[in-house]
């Protein structure tokens, strides 16, 4: 049977690593901002923008709802093939 972790280890374990990936994408927004130009009429930028508000949020379920945040509309025609 799965017995899910205390979130004091959950914190233990993965710490150093989430640490990590906020120092690098802190330097990959600090990268943007240096650059030439303005990014915010940028499609992608709002969508990070977006995605940074869903991960400061207190509410549960981040995965899922990043998820759905970079994902296409649902297409019924997918399976339909056009190259052809």
């Amino acid at each position: 049977m799965f017995t899910p972790c205390s979130a004091a280890e959950t914190l233990d374990r993965e710490f150093l690593t989430f640490r990590a990936k906020l120092v690098d994408l802190a330097a990959t927004l600090d990268r943007i901002d240096r650059g030439e130009g303005t990014p915010t009429a940028d499609p992608r930028y709002k969508l990070l923008r977006q995605g940074l508000e869903l991960l400061a949020a207190q509410e549960g379920d981040r995965a899922s709802r990043m998820q759905m945040l970079f994902s296409l509309p649902y297409d019924p025609r997918w399976r339909t093939d056009t190259s052809t």
